[in-house]
């Protein structure tokens, strides 16, 4: 075949043409570096939910079935939530508020500081309320008189450090401020030592985040992992043991291993309740129980000792619920509240231009959500703990028109064949 001046023409136009069309988006995408899988979060709504909530990957363990009306299973150092069930049931506390007391009033006062109890002190003391023992007239170390909150659970020693703390209606009202400042948007405080009270109400999302929080305090922990200690009356002293049977192994429960505390309480109308934290294997876990169904006084802490040992073996296995850290965007308590807050924070990023998946979740027998967690790209609100690097912004879109999605070597085909037949027409046919 003879190339004609014609053929050499119609080649170099359509090469040209062919240079100087615009790359569409996705094929310049591909060329860049890859892009990031979307990164996942946790749907900050979810524990607002009723129900078990986890998120189990390949080979976790299952949830052990315990009968407790509340629970949550938390990672101590990153705050993540690793399952719960009904975490935001508004439920009374009993003496896991003493808690709550001790991270409002706890620093106020040096250990060795002595104080005499006056008689106004110990006035007010909740009938059939726990007690260490607290004489008026008799002087205490601020120390002691902690030891007969952690350890005995003593209303009269609360009584006399929410006095020393400005007195019990500024106490209440320290606590109060301190749990919102700590997130904890259930909590109603009534009564600074627990006692049953009308309206006075916490959960176990809350009485998880007290716990945590008390972790990071050396004396609070010090205090809540006393097992024995000698309480002062007068010119002799008598020995008082911790209330929290995982700790000392009281009334044939055996001690769990690794424990740090937290707190125990009871009551007719809360039940059983209890925040426990242990430590294993460079890591440390925090568990609160509210109100067991069934197995008598002492299923409390069988059934923490069953999310305790689950947590550790899920260790790695299971994607976060949730988080104990503050959100205070999501507004105040009750859950209805918080998932209405949810909802508009989530609508204003979808007016921005946030897109989000959803996968549907899946409830089994036990009444467990589980299911993939929502993926997101684009802007977003700051992650929880733990969360995986964010995805980069998206592409533009690839321009519109006939040219934004046809191969380049298609289209570079079909302008030379155009060209060559235009060319063919204007100077005839070449070649023998």
């Amino acid at each position: 075949m003879i190339v004609t001046p014609a053929v050499r023409l119609a080649a170099a136009g359509a090469a040209a043409l062919l240079l100087a069309l615009p790359v569409p988006a996705a094929s310049a995408a591909s060329l860049a570096e890859p892009t990031p899988p979307a990164r996942h979060f946790v749907d900050p709504a979810r524990l607002a939910r009723s129900g078990t909530q986890v998120q189990r990957l390949g080979g976790a363990p299952a949830v052990p079935s315990v009968s407790a009306l509340s629970w949550v299973v938390a990672d101590a150092a990153t705050g993540e939530v690793l399952a719960a069930r009904n975490a935001h049931k508004p439920l009374p506390p009993a003496s896991t508020l003493k808690t709550l007391f001790a991270l409002t009033a706890l620093p106020h006062h040096e250990a060795g500081e002595r104080h005499t109890v006056a008689d106004a002190e110990l006035e007010g003391i909740g009938e059939g309320s726990s007690l260490v023992g607290v004489k008026e007239g008799y002087t205490y170390q601020v120390s002691d008189l902690w030891k007969g909150v952690f350890l005995s659970s003593g209303n009269d020693a609360v009584h006399v450090l929410a006095a020393m703390n400005g007195g019990w209606e500024s106490t209440t009202r320290q606590m109060q401020e301190k749990a919102r400042s700590l997130g904890a948007l259930d909590t109603h405080v009534v009564s600074p030592d627990g006692y049953d009270a009308p309206g006075q109400v916490s959960s176990a999302y809350d009485l998880a985040v007290f716990g945590r929080a008390g972790l990071q305090d050396p004396d609070f922990v010090r205090y809540c992992s006393t097992p024995y200690a000698d309480f002062p009356a007068g010119s002799w002293s008598y020995g008082i043991a911790n209330t929290n049977r995982l700790l000392t192994g009281a009334d044939g429960v055996e001690r769990y291993p690794g424990l740090i505390g937290v707190k125990n309480g009871y009551t007719s109308n809360a039940g059983n309740t209890l925040i426990a934290a242990a430590r294993r294997g460079g890591r440390t876990l925090v568990v609160s129980v509210m109100k067991p169904q069934g197995g008598g006084g002492l299923a409390v802490y069988e059934e923490a000792r069953e999310l305790l040992d689950w947590g550790f073996e899920a260790s790695g296995r299971v994607q976060a619920v949730g988080s104990l850290l503050p959100r205070k965007a999501l507004g105040k308590a009750p859950e209805t509240e918080r998932a209405r807050a949810v909802g508009k924070i989530q609508g204003a990023e979808e007016a921005r231009g946030t897109a989000r998946t959803d996968s549907p979740a899946r409830a089994d027998s036990q009444g467990r959500t589980e299911g993939p967690v929502r993926a997101q790209a684009g802007p977003e609100p700051r992650p929880v703990a733990g969360a995986v690097t964010a995805a980069k912004p998206r592409e533009k879109a690839a321009p519109s028109g006939t040219t934004a999605g046809l191969p380049l070597a298609l289209v570079g085909a079909a302008l030379g064949a155009a060209l060559s037949l235009w060319l063919w027409r204007r100077f005839g046919a070449g070649g023998n």
